[in-house]
């Protein structure tokens, strides 16, 4: 996903897009932001954030080692014999997302009625059914301790299928409410420290939105000035909502992808501005973004440059690398295709219109078993994007009826 999806816009986050349609899996979940609301309405911006419950650091630093995958950070935690569990952060999402099953092992007390608006999601039928609310007993970060934590509950095998990994949740921006969150893209690690404390890390610091409490910062594009969400939960580079900026493109924008949310599905358009982005003094030199109708937002796949230090106690974040040089954006490959998955099989989300893909016949709804001659299972998400940044062209095999067949199409330069 080169961009989750954010369902539940605004200020609430980035929780539901994960498309990848860069690498070609163009599977879109935001992480959650998009369970936030049912669209972008104004009733996000005043809905109260909901508190992160009783926060404890038996450590003055705590340091988790991550996973990056794609643009995301997975940390895993296990604090009794079972487990690990393994957690996405999204800074986009207002509420935290916890499976079924892990809310079963460590009940919390009775969550009273709530005059948020429910959160509705489409099921694995295609049917909108709502989230249920819950509470969590307890959940660690290593010696980093969060009791009584308000929850909703979401079924997390589509993530786990699309990451090739158990996911056991997504942990939203209120839960770190009182602790010094540090995401360390370049290093792989994710660091906790009690909210009082001073951050590690020095950097470009950047004042956030203190009323709502939520990453929303102010970005120039070329000399116009936008606000945007700073969210974890999206891989894209930059999703860019367009209106009354009027950007200056070098390429495109061009249909892409059909990226899947769980709302729905959607047809991505993606290009490379002709102009300049700053985050304070970073600069980023005619970077690649996506054109959204919701709120504009900062993604993996310009975080990933960083190690960003969010401070809710004193409203601010901070951007640390090193070196000042302007960032460039290399050319988003295809191959053409985006899939949902699932252990046995991926199935063809959507086709690039024009694409290799389109001209060899391959079609929405097609089950792929075989990349390159080895089953679906063993490409993880990892291996495949790999393959699409180097490779010139991928033989699919197709099943249809009983019988297999392989199709091989040219990976291309999306966005040049």
């Amino acid at each position: 996903m080169t961009s989750w999806e954010k369902l539940s816009s605004g200020s609430t986050g980035a929780m539901a897009r994960w498309r990848r349609s860069g690498s070609g899996i163009g599977f879109l979940l935001s992480i959650l932001g998009l369970l936030l609301l049912e669209g972008c309405s104004a009733g996000t911006f005043r809905r109260q954030p909901l508190q992160p419950g009783r926060t404890t650091h038996s450590s003055p630093l705590v340091v988790l080692p991550a996973q990056r995958i794609g643009n995301f950070l997975l940390i895993e935690a296990k604090w009794d014999r079972s487990g690990p569990y393994r957690f996405l952060i999204d800074t986009g999402s207002s509420v935290t997302l916890i499976s079924p099953a892990l809310a079963r092992r460590y009940p919390g007390r009775e969550i009273p009625p709530t005059p948020a608006p429910p959160v509705r999601v489409r099921g694995a039928e295609g049917s909108i059914v709502e989230l249920p609310h819950g509470s969590l007993r307890r959940l660690e970060l290593g010696d980093a301790r969060f009791e009584d934590v308000d929850v909703l509950l979401y079924d997390c095998a589509a993530l786990s299928a699309h990451f090739g990994l158990t996911i056991d949740g997504v942990l939203g921006f209120p839960l770190f409410r009182e602790t010094l969150l540090t995401l360390d893209y370049p290093g792989s690690r994710v660091l906790l420290q009690p909210a009082k404390t001073t951050a590690l890390v020095p950097g470009t610091t950047i004042s956030f939105d203190d009323t709502r409490k939520t990453p929303l910062i102010n970005v120039r594009v070329g000399e116009r000035s936008l606000v945007a969400l700073i969210d974890s939960g999206s891989d894209a580079t930059f999703s860019l909502n367009p209106v009354g900026i009027d950007p200056r493109f070098a390429f495109g924008p061009t249909v892409g992808a059909t990226v899947g949310t769980i709302a729905g599905d959607r047809l991505q358009r993606i290009g490379r501005l002709g102009e300049t982005m700053a985050l304070g003094d970073q600069r980023f030199v005619e970077p690649i973004v996506d054109l959204t109708d919701e709120l504009s937002a900062i993604g993996g796949g310009m975080l990933q440059h960083f190690a960003v230090t969010f401070d809710q106690l004193r409203d601010r974040v901070t951007f640390f690398r090193d070196g000042r040089e302007p960032i460039g954006a290399a050319p988003r490959r295809s191959a053409g295709l985006s899939f949902s998955k699932t252990p046995a099989y991926w199935r063809v989300a959507g086709v690039v219109p024009k694409s290799p893909a389109a001209a060899a016949g391959i079609e929405r709804g097609d089950l792929v078993t075989r990349i390159n001659g080895e089953l679906v299972t063993k490409w993880d998400l990892r291996r495949y994007e790999q393959l699409v940044t180097t490779a010139t062209e991928i033989g699919f095999t197709f099943l249809k009826g009983n019988k297999e067949s392989e199709t091989r199409t040219a990976v291309f330069d999306l966005v040049p």
